[in-house]
Order: structure tokens, then C-alpha cells, then sequence
């Protein structure tokens, strides 16, 4: 079997609720958005918009500037335990760690930077802040705006330039991608439904987990 410390690995991580304990999309939507951002989700969830139109709609019905958030976020927003171990086991490997979200790229840096974590890339919603809202941007790996296979079009990007793909996630909008990637770990909502399509994946409760699933892949 090929050493691991030849094989080029590198793990697609989600954010919100996989390295998280809450989504902090939705904490964000439910303390601020100015309308009814659940009817949006319930569109998005019934397959009618994609993820990126969701995200695109609902944050519009947020007014709040960006330093009112971030205070918000540092407040009521948590990390899983164990995430620097994680990070930390994988440079001991080799492996490069990146977070690929439909999030937004401010709440998951400040996050980062409160837990001591600065060095990890990451590819999210850009998002701008305005009168109008916040306008929530895709861009994909071509550097043109995305709105829907976000996570599915980086997958295809790492595979392309030869890297073993190991996918992190914890919902529906992970499993395109999964099926792409080359392992793939899952919690809660996306376990069941990668049972329910039959769908190989590697069950993980917390973080440690991950690490010892790791373990196992040379």
C-alpha cells in the first residue's frame, strides 16, 4: 500500500454545524432578518432555489453592519472542542485542511482567529454589507460568482490537481460533493441521509473522531 506521506491529501471541511455547535447562518437570520427567511429555506429545502439563491435572499432581510455581527457571533457562537487538534494532526500528516462553506467568510475567520487558527484557507460567501442588506457572493474556482455546486466545483478543483480528497460534512448540501471526494466523514443530518441512499461514509461524533477515522486512512 502507498505510504500516506506520498499520496497528496487534502480535506474539504463544511463549517457551520460540522465544526460548529450551532449553524451560525441561522442564529444570525433568526436574531436579525428583517422578513421570513424560513420561507426561503423551506424553498431551498423542497429544491425549488439553490443554496446560493438562499443564502442570496434571506441575508438580504439583514440591515445590521458588520461590526454588529462579528460582537454577535463572539458572543453566542461556538466552536466544537478539539478543532486545533485536529488542524494540528493534520499538518503532523501532511494533510492540508480547508474549509469549502456556503457560510460566510466574516463569521468563520473572526471564529478562527478568536480559537488561535489564522492559517487555514478558506472558500465561502463573500459578503457585502449595505443599506440594502448583505449581499452573499459565491465565487468558484474559475474566480466567476456561483450560485449553485459551490462545494462540488472546489472538489472537482483539488481532484484535478491530483489531490486525495477526503470530504467533512454534516448536511444535504455536502453529499454532491461526498460523492466526488474520495472518503468521506458525516454527522447528523447528512449520516442518515447517506444511509438512506446507501452511500459510504465514516460516522463521526465530535471531532476526536475524525482524528481517529484519520488514523486509519494511510
Amino acid at each position: 500500500m502507498q505510504n500516506s506521506s506520498n499520496i497528496k491529501t487534502l480535506i474539504q471541511c463544511d463549517f457551520d454545524g460540522t465544526l460548529t455547535e450551532k449553524d451560525i447562518s441561522f442564529l444570525i437570520l433568526d436574531s436579525f432578518a428583517d422578513g421570513d427567511w424560513r420561507s426561503v429555506l423551506e424553498q431551498y429545502k423542497s429544491n425549488r432555489i439553490s443554496v446560493g439563491r438562499f443564502n442570496t435572499l434571506a441575508f438580504r432581510m439583514v440591515k445590521e453592519d458588520e461590526p454588529t455581527l462579528v460582537s454577535f457571533v463572539n458572543e453566542k457562537a461556538e466552536l466544537r472542542p478539539g478543532l486545533k487538534e485536529l488542524v494540528n494532526y493534520c499538518r503532523l500528516r501532511n494533510f492540508r485542511f480547508t474549509i469549502v462553506s456556503n457560510g460566510m467568510t466574516f463569521y468563520i475567520k473572526t471564529l478562527l482567529n478568536n480559537a488561535g487558527i489564522d492559517d487555514i484557507v478558506i472558500y465561502a460567501a463573500q459578503a457585502e454589507f449595505n443599506n440594502n442588506g448583505i449581499e452573499a457572493r459565491y465565487i468558484g474556482p474559475d474566480g466567476k460568482e456561483i450560485q449553485n455546486g459551490f462545494k462540488e466545483a472546489y472538489v472537482n478543483k483539488f481532484l484535478n490537481e491530483g489531490w486525495r480528497v477526503i470530504i467533512i460534512g454534516n448536511g444535504a448540501s455536502d453529499i454532491p460533493a461526498a460523492k466526488l471526494a474520495h472518503y468521506t466523514f458525516a454527522t447528523e443530518p447528512m449520516l442518515s441521509l447517506c444511509r438512506e441512499e446507501g452511500f459510504n461514509c465514516l460516522p463521526f461524533g465530535n471531532l476526536d473522531d475524525i482524528i481517529k477515522g484519520l488514523e486509519s486512512i494511510n
